[in-house]
């Protein structure tokens, strides 16, 4: 998958070649084209935002530098991502859909956003990371990247892995532990150390729901009503917790 990333900050995503991203890119697995749309203004002064027209705080990004920085990129026939408060609430869902992409570009705002012939010209699908906003959209370009790229094969050692994680699964993650086996007076469950790997996964299933109910007990209502598929000893699993909580 190749990234066209539209941005006044590219040297805000050092951390996305880092680590598993970092790995996925010298596989050629992932690539990324940091693109500064400050490098395309025509102003003497390289400026890239200006007043709002009918007036109100802040400022706004000019038309002109980010049609420059687009047409750079050639994005007929990519995905073109907005990273903006009003989008769409980014979800497993929507991650699946984009993860079929072999070309997206995301454009970072800043200020009040962007000049809305932008979005108009370019297609530009908005979309976000949460009901909150920030002061720009380099962060919730990072985390998009990073959940999308767990979908993408060869990004991760296990397959499996990326939906067999919290959320993604039905339920939050039951806790993990690992040495020493006893710590500040603290020691792992009796259970993980007796090598009998179905009361292994009895008791993670149990704890997985626990925290679910606690924590998030939207998700865990919702996991009752649709997983019908639960063996008879999940099932007594099930029902003692409905029973404690």
């Amino acid at each position: 998958m190749h990234f066209d990333i539209l941005t006044l900050f590219p040297e805000m995503f050092a951390p996305i070649t880092s680590s598993i991203i970092g790995r996925a890119c010298d596989k050629e697995i992932l690539n990324f084209n940091f693109v500064n749309i400050r490098d395309y203004s025509l102003d003497k002064h390289k400026s890239t935002d200006d007043y709002s027209f009918g007036g109100g705080p802040g400022l706004v990004m000019s038309a002109q530098p980010i049609f420059d920085a687009m047409k750079a990129v050639n994005p007929k026939h990519k995905r073109v991502l907005y990273m903006s408060p009003r989008g769409r609430v980014i979800d497993l869902p929507k991650l699946k859909e984009l993860s079929k992409e072999q070309n997206i570009v995301i454009l970072c705002g800043h200020y009040e956003g962007v000049d809305q012939r932008v979005l108009d010209y370019w297609n530009a699908e908005e979309v976000s990371i949460g009901d909150y906003v920030l002061t720009g959209g380099e962060l919730p370009a990072m985390v998009l990247i990073d959940s999308l790229a767990r979908l993408i094969p060869g990004v991760l050692s296990n397959e499996n892995g990326a939906m067999e994680e919290s959320v993604y699964s039905g339920l939050l993650e039951f806790p993990q532990y690992t040495k020493p086996r006893e710590y500040e007076g603290m020691e792992v469950p009796e259970v993980l150390l007796s090598g009998n790997h179905k009361k292994i996964d009895l008791w993670r299933f149990e704890q997985a729901l626990i925290l679910t109910k606690k924590q998030r007990p939207d998700i865990f209502d919702n996991y009752v009503k649709n997983h019908r598929d639960l063996t008879k000893d999940e099932q007594k699993v099930m029902e003692k917790v409905l029973r404690m909580l």
